[in-house]
């Protein structure tokens, strides 16, 4: 079995993809935030979900953005030690990996977007939530299946300095 506590923004990642397979309720999936985005949107709409968003464990950063009808995020920051970024599945790097896809607004929850999240250890996709529930804050519900099948992240908006070459966090 991997040791799912190798690699930075991997951790949680992985942990979320092989809780969820036994069944039980957990997701971590970093995202980060953007400075230029300013706390004033206000808290709910898909405007409050655009810009850069750090991981609830200040791991990763990611740029939610449209992609057309829907609302995506790409990886565009890790935390990783060394010089060799880290790879997926298929051996290409994670740096400026999509991850996020398909983000639809929910008919029946007002300011939510449901969509898919990439594992890019396995290439598969799963189920994920997103929302603001308040400015500079964002809410992401990884789950198999099920809402009730997850665990809810915190992400607040990314106000650090720009990433580093290949997508190292500062």
């Amino acid at each position: 079995m991997k040791n799912f506590m190798a690699r930075g923004v991997q951790t949680g990642v992985r942990a979320f993809f092989l809780s969820s397979l036994l069944g039980m309720a957990a997701a971590f999936l970093p995202v980060a935030a953007q400075p230029a985005m300013a706390d004033s949107v206000a808290a709910g709409g898909e405007e409050s979900l655009m810009g850069y968003w750090l991981s609830q464990d200040h791991d990763g950063v990611f740029k939610i953005e449209k992609c057309g009808a829907t609302i995506c995020g790409r990886l565009i920051g890790l935390r990783y030690d060394g010089t060799d970024v880290p790879k997926g599945h298929d051996g290409k790097t994670e740096c400026n990996l999509l991850m996020l896809t398909d983000f639809r607004p929910l008919k029946d929850e007002k300011n939510k977007w449901e969509g898919n999240i990439l594992d890019p250890d396995s290439g598969h996709k799963y189920d994920a939530r997103i929302w603001s529930p308040q400015s500079g804050v964002m809410k992401l519900r990884g789950y198999l299946g099920l809402p009730i099948f997850g665990e809810t992240q915190t992400w607040t908006r990314y106000s650090g300095p720009p990433m580093g070459p290949v997508c190292k966090m500062p």
